[in-house]
């Protein structure tokens, strides 16, 4: 530098002396004690006048921070030099300066520029400019115009440009005004989407022509307004509940929740059932609007509805509304409440005495409303003979005989209870009273009450005499206990025509005329034969022994 002062001076010196006037330059901070020029020197005076015609600056109203040296004549810095304090922007940046000599007295001007150097940075009216700018309606192509920096160098050093940090959403225009003066304009390049980025931050670089150049930023802050373009979304398309059929009405299932990317009132939600539900179903349910908690409002009952596909809107409250929806599927869990029932389907009574085993008397259904475990159902029947289940398939079972049957030694009508037992905790249960009647087989032959029958009777009685009345009976009932009586087929012709036998009654009379003295006894075998198909029969003897009179005189 003090090289380049020196050459400086030498140049300006020559000058001043045709002029009568001397200038200097130096740059401003230059440091204290720098020599600005040889002032005694450029002023023509010689060695050592200096000192002894007091060679010195004439004070002025501001401080000049520089000063004659009072042994070399030299002006040098005093203080510090700035030039932006001294002079502004005003260039070129002179100070006048008036020295004044003794002996004789003289007064010569000295001019001094002060030089800028670049020490001073691009400065912007704020560290931090907010923008607003709404989404989907601020088109791509919009423009927001910017307030520079200012720089209080002059020249190139204040000659600035400016960058963006780089954006996909931005760009940065800059046109010049004027030669000092230039328009900054941002402008948008992409539509803004808040739920993508809420707030874009940007960096502004105004950097000086300065060498080295000196740099300035201004953070931008570029809030994107809440449009509503966000429908609702709900974490999940499908809730999938569980809820037993005796749950009592009130009880929560579900609490839902959607969330909404929009901000402020666009993201404030309304929970409802959606208008596609039949108004029976909304009526078993109630949703809370606000918290978007689901609860019973009636008794579900497993045995008319298994499953209610609940579908759900929730709406924003911004202009127009947007929803958004998912289906809760509500599944009802069967309890144990329903007992089975059972009734016949089908039924041949009576049964006939002589069914062979294996007979089916009657088809029974089971069922039970509840399901699984619940629904599963067990037939029994008491008492367990002579009768007896079987099941063809799940619900169906088949009344079949088990033991063979008899009506007259056990029972003409029995008295069945038929009992469907479900497989729950506990286990409920139905029951049937099933009467099913024998009906008669002729398995019994007539029997007589005695097996002989003794007779004694006078010979010479009357013709339709009684002798005696045969009884049998028959356990079989209706045709099958019907007797006829007659005689034996061994019977001979002989006795029929001296006897006679009542069918209906079994009253035997003398027909035909006895005598001691030819026949003394007769051995009838008598038959009594049912109506039954085939009739069966029972047999007596009736033993007649005819008693002698005194009818015959003696011979000699």
């Amino acid at each position: 530098w003090c090289d380049v002062l020196r050459v400086v001076v030498v140049v300006q010196a020559a000058w001043s002396v045709v002029a009568g006037q001397v200038r200097y330059s130096v740059p401003e901070e230059a440091k204290s004690g720098t020599v600005v020029g040889r002032l005694s020197q450029d002023l023509g005076l010689e060695a050592g006048d200096a000192a002894s015609r007091r060679l010195r600056l004439v004070p002025q109203g501001r401080r000049a921070s520089v000063e004659v040296s009072g042994a070399s004549g030299a002006l040098v810095v005093s203080s510090r030099l700035d030039r932006e304090e001294l002079c502004g922007k005003s260039a070129p940046c002179a100070l006048r300066l008036e020295v004044l000599v003794e002996r004789p007295l003289r007064v010569f001007h000295v001019e001094l520029e002060v030089t800028d150097i670049n020490d001073n940075a691009p400065l912007f009216p704020a560290a931090r400019k907010n923008l607003s700018m709404a989404e989907l309606t601020t088109v791509p192509g919009s423009r927001f115009p910017l307030e520079g920096a200012s720089d209080a160098d002059i020249g190139a050093n204040a000659q600035l440009s400016y960058t963006l940090s780089p954006s996909e959403y931005f760009g940065l225009e800059v046109k010049s005004k004027s030669e000092n003066k230039v328009s900054l304009v941002l402008v948008l390049k992409k539509l803004l989407d808040r739920e993508t980025l809420p707030v874009h931050r940007l960096v502004l670089t105004a950097s000086d022509g300065g060498r080295p150049s000196l740099t300035g930023t201004m953070e931008l802050l570029v809030w994107v307004l809440d449009a509503n373009d966000n429908a609702p979304q709900f974490n999940q398309s499908v809730y999938k509940v569980q809820l037993q059929e005796n749950a009592s009405p009130g009880t929560v299932f579900l609490q839902l929740t959607a969330t909404d990317k929009d901000e402020g009132i666009n993201q404030e939600l309304r929970y409802s059932f959606s208008d596609t539900m039949p108004a029976k179903v909304q009526d078993l349910f109630i949703i809370d609007r606000n918290s978007g908690e689901i609860r019973t409002a009636g008794e579900l009952d497993f045995e008319d509805v298994q499953l209610y596909d609940l579908e759900i809107e929730a709406k924003d409250k911004g202009w127009p509304p947007l929803s958004g929806h998912c289906s809760v599927e509500l599944e009802v869990l069967d309890v144990n409440d329903n007992a089975p029932e059972v009734w016949v389907t089908s039924l041949s009574v009576p049964v006939p005495e002589d069914a062979p085993v294996g007979t089916v008397v009657a088809l029974l259904s089971v069922s039970d409303r509840d399901s699984g475990p619940n629904g599963r159902v067990r037939c029994a029947v008491w008492p367990a003979s002579p009768f007896g289940l079987e099941s063809a398939f799940a619900g169906s079972y088949s009344l079949v005989l088990r033991e063979a049957l008899d009506r007259e030694r056990t029972l003409p009508v029995h008295r069945l209870v038929l009992t469907a037992s479900d497989g729950g905790r506990p286990s409920l249960t139905g029951t049937m009273e099933l009467l099913v009647w024998v009906l008669d087989a002729n398995d019994n032959a007539p029997q007589f009450n005695q097996s002989v029958y003794s007779v004694k009777v006078l010979e010479g009685s009357e013709p339709r005499t009684l002798l005696t009345t045969v009884s049998a009976t028959d356990l079989d009932e209706g045709i099958n206990s019907d007797i006829i009586y007659l005689f034996s087929r061994h019977v001979t012709a002989e006795v029929k025509e001296m006897f006679t036998i009542d069918e209906k009654n079994g009253e035997i009379r003398l027909q035909g005329k006895l005598d001691h003295e030819e026949i003394v006894s007769y051995e009838i075998t008598v038959e009594a034969r049912d109506k039954g198909f085939p009739p069966l029969s029972g047999h007596c003897k009736v033993v007649l022994e005819v008693l002698d009179v005194n009818d015959n005189a003696p011979e000699v």
